[in-house]
C-alpha cells in the first residue's frame, strides 16, 4: 500500500477532506478486497481462511496457535507465497490510484505531513508570497492563511504558466511532495503543473516581502488580512468564538441576538452615534418640530451595550449570552479604544451573589484558554521565530499570559482595599489615588502586576456615584473602611491592557432603580410606565420606560458582565494595539473602507 493510503487509513493526526477518504481510501479498500478474492478463488482456499484474509487477520501466529502445521492440505509456506503474490498484484491497483486521484491539502496539512517516500499528485492552492528566480527553476513561497509558515515549491521554468507566478497571484500547484534538502521545512513541493487562478502585477501589489509597519498596513485594511500574522489572528478569533459557544452551550446558556439600534444610552455617558437616514439628516437635530418627519419618530442610536435588552431576554429563557458589535463615539486616540468593537455579554437570572457572576466570567475565560491552548494556531503564536510577528509582544510573555489565564483562583480585592494599597505607593503615580475619583490606567496596571502576580485580578465594590445607574447598591451596611456607599460590581484587570471585563448585580427592585436614575439625571419627577392606562398627562416616561417595566412584574435578582472581546484577544496574541486585532478598525477620524 502507498504511504498516502497508509496515512489516510491510520489518520496520522491530519485532517483530510472528506472527498479524499471517499474517493481514494474506499477505492483502495475495494481493490484490495477484490484482489484477495481473485487470488484465493484461483487457489481454492477454504472459506474460513478467505474470511481471515479479507479482514487482514492472517498471520503465522494465528494459524499455528489454532491449527496444526498443515490446514486442510495447505502448507504454511504455500500460504505465505500466495499472500505475497496477492500483495504484489494489489500494487498494480494502487499505483494507478496514486497517479490519478489528486490529494488536495491545505498548506498547514502539508507542512505537518512527513511521508518517508515522495508522494505524487499533491495539490495545494494559495497566494504567492515571494518568488526567487534561478536559471532553471523558480522557488515560490505559497500561503493560504492556514499557517504562519509558507510552503516552499520548486517550479521548473519550462512549466506551463510558470511565468505567471508573481507575488500576490492566486495559484493552484500540482506536483510531488518530497523530502527537502533545505533546513526551513522537512519537505517541499516539486511542481509539475501551475494554474494561475488570479493574476497579480508584482510591481503594484502593495504587500511586498520586505517589512511593512502596522501603521502602513492599516491604510490598506482590505489587503492586510493576507499577511501571515493577520490571517492567523482571524483564525484565532474564529477558534475563540467556537470555544465560547461550546462553553455556554454546555452550561445551558441561550445565545441571543439583541438589537443594534436602540432608544437609549445604556451607560448614560452620552457617547453614542445617532442614527438617521442619509436622505434626511435634519433628524440629527433635537428640534421638536422634526419628530413627525423622523424615521423612528424620535432619536435612535447605535448600541453601546446590549445589557439592558439581555435583561429582558433573561426573564424569558433564563441565562443568556451574546457576542455583538457595539459602538462608542469617544474621541479617543489610544491603543485600547475603537469606535466599533465586539462585546461578549452574559446575563444570569435568579442569582443573588456577585461571586456567582465573577465565577462564571473566570470559568469562561479559563475554559476558553484551556480549550484553545493545544490548537495549531496558538502553538504558532507561542513558538514563532525570526521576524514573524516582530511587532507583537515576545512569545515568552504571551506564553506567561496564557498560563496566568489558565491558573486557578484569580485574586479578588475590594476597591477600597485597592485604593489603600495604591496610596502606600502614591509617589509612583502621576495621578494620586483618591477613593471618589476611580482608577486611572496606571493604577490598574499596578494592581494587575502586584496583586495578580501573573493572574487576572477582580476589583469589586466601587463607589456608587462613579458607576452606572443599573448597578445594585450594597445590600449590607457599608463597611466602616468605605468612605461612602458602594455598588456590587467588578472590573477584571490584566497587566498592560488593564480592564478587559466588567460586571455587576443589577438593581431588580423598582423604587431603588428609580432613585438611582434620578441621581444620574436620567428621569425627573414622577416616573410612570408607558403601558399604564391610568398614567396622567405629562407623565415623565422617557426612553427607558420599558426597562423600568421589567421591574414591575416579577423581576428576580440577576447579574451579568461584559467582556471586550477584541481586548481579550489582544492580550492572548500579544497584539499591542486593538487597531491591529480588528480586521477593519474604526476609530476617531478613521473609517477607511
Amino acid at each position: 500500500m502507498s504511504s498516502a493510503a497508509a496515512m489516510m487509513r491510520t489518520r496520522m493526526g491530519m485532517r483530510m477532506r472528506s472527498s479524499i477518504f471517499t474517493n481514494s481510501s474506499s477505492s483502495t479498500v475495494r481493490a484490495m478486497r477484490g484482489m484477495r478474492g481473485i487470488v484465493l478463488a484461483h487457489h481454492q482456499s477454504p472459506p474460513s481462511l478467505c474470511k481471515n484474509l479479507d479482514q487482514g487477520h492472517i498471520s503465522r501466529r494465528s494459524i499455528s496457535s489454532s491449527s496444526p502445521r498443515r490446514l486442510e492440505n495447505i502448507d504454511l509456506k504455500e500460504l505465505e507465497r500466495l499472500t505475497k503474490e496477492a500483495e504484489e498484484r494489489l500494487k498494480q491497483y494502487e499505483e494507478p490510484l496514486k497517479r490519478t486521484t489528486p490529494l488536495h491539502m491545505s498548506i498547514a496539512e502539508c507542512l505537518r505531513w512527513e511521508p518517508e517516500s515522495e508522494e505524487d499528485n499533491v495539490v495545494v492552492q494559495g497566494y504567492v508570497r515571494s518568488v526567487r528566480g534561478m536559471k532553471t527553476h523558480r522557488f515560490v513561497s505559497l500561503g493560504d492563511g492556514s499557517s504562519l509558515a509558507p510552503l516552499q515549491a520548486v517550479v521548473p521554468v519550462d512549466t506551463n504558466q510558470a511565468e505567471g507566478l508573481a507575488i500576490g497571484a492566486a495559484v493552484r500547484l500540482t506536483g510531488k511532495w518530497v523530502p527537502s534538502p533545505g533546513a526551513s521545512q522537512s519537505h517541499e513541493m516539486q511542481v509539475t503543473q501551475v494554474d494561475i487562478l488570479g493574476p497579480s502585477d508584482a510591481k503594484t501589489f502593495p504587500i511586498q516581502k520586505k517589512y511593512q509597519t502596522p501603521e502602513y498596513l492599516r491604510t490598506i485594511p482590505h489587503l492586510r488580512p493576507r499577511t501571515p500574522i493577520n490571517a492567523a489572528l482571524l483564525k484565532m478569533r474564529s477558534e475563540a468564538v467556537a470555544a465560547l459557544t461550546r462553553f455556554f452551550a454546555e452550561n445551558h446558556f441561550t445565545q441571543t441576538h439583541p438589537p443594534i439600534l436602540t432608544s437609549s444610552d445604556c451607560e448614560g455617558a452620552g457617547e453614542v452615534f445617532t442614527v438617521a437616514p442619509a436622505s434626511n439628516v435634519t433628524e440629527l437635530s433635537s428640534n421638536e418640530d422634526n419628530k413627525s418627519k423622523m424615521f423612528f419618530r424620535n432619536k435612535k442610536y447605535l448600541t453601546v451595550s446590549t445589557q439592558l435588552h439581555l435583561e429582558a431576554l433573561a426573564q424569558s429563557v433564563g441565562n443568556v449570552w451574546t457576542l455583538s458589535p457595539v459602538f462608542r463615539a469617544e474621541k479617543s486616540d489610544t491603543a485600547r479604544h475603537l469606535s466599533e468593537f465586539y462585546m461578549l455579554e452574559a446575563e444570569m437570572n435568579f442569582v443573588n451573589d456577585l461571586d456567582e457572576v465573577m465565577d462564571l466570567a473566570e470559568d469562561m475565560i479559563r475554559n476558553m484558554c484551556i480549550t484553545m491552548y493545544e490548537s495549531p494556531t496558538v502553538h504558532e503564536f507561542l513558538n514563532r521565530e525570526g521576524r514573524v510577528g516582530s511587532d507583537l509582544v515576545s512569545p515568552e510573555e504571551v506564553r506567561a499570559r496564557w498560563e496566568g489565564m489558565m491558573a486557578d483562583e484569580w485574586p479578588r480585592i475590594t476597591y477600597t482595599d485597592a485604593i489603600e494599597f495604591l496610596q502606600e505607593h502614591a509617589d509612583e503615580f502621576e495621578h494620586k489615588p483618591v477613593w471618589t475619583e476611580g482608577l486611572h490606567s496606571e493604577h490598574e496596571k499596578f494592581i494587575a502586576e502586584h496583586v495578580g502576580d501573573g493572574k487576572p485580578v477582580f476589583v469589586t465594590d466601587y463607589p456608587r456615584d462613579i458607576k452606572a445607574f443599573y448597578m445594585r447598591e450594597g445590600q449590607s451596611l457599608p463597611d466602616i473602611s468605605s468612605p461612602g456607599p458602594t455598588v456590587e460590581c467588578f472590573d477584571l484587570l490584566v497587566p498592560d491592557l488593564c480592564e478587559i471585563a466588567g460586571g455587576s448585580m443589577r438593581e431588580h427592585r423598582l423604587e431603588p432603580l428609580l432613585e438611582a436614575m434620578k441621581r444620574h439625571n436620567i428621569v425627573a419627577g414622577e416616573f410612570t410606565s408607558s403601558m399604564d392606562g391610568n398614567a396622567p398627562a405629562g407623565a415623565k416616561t422617557g426612553p427607558l420606560d420599558w426597562y423600568v417595566d421589567l421591574r414591575r412584574w416579577g423581576c428576580a435578582p440577576h447579574g451579568g458582565y461584559g467582556i471586550g472581546f477584541d481586548r481579550l484577544l489582544c492580550y492572548l496574541t500579544g497584539v499591542q494595539t486593538i487597531r491591529d486585532m480588528v480586521s477593519f478598525p474604526r476609530w476617531f477620524g478613521r473609517c477607511d473602507c
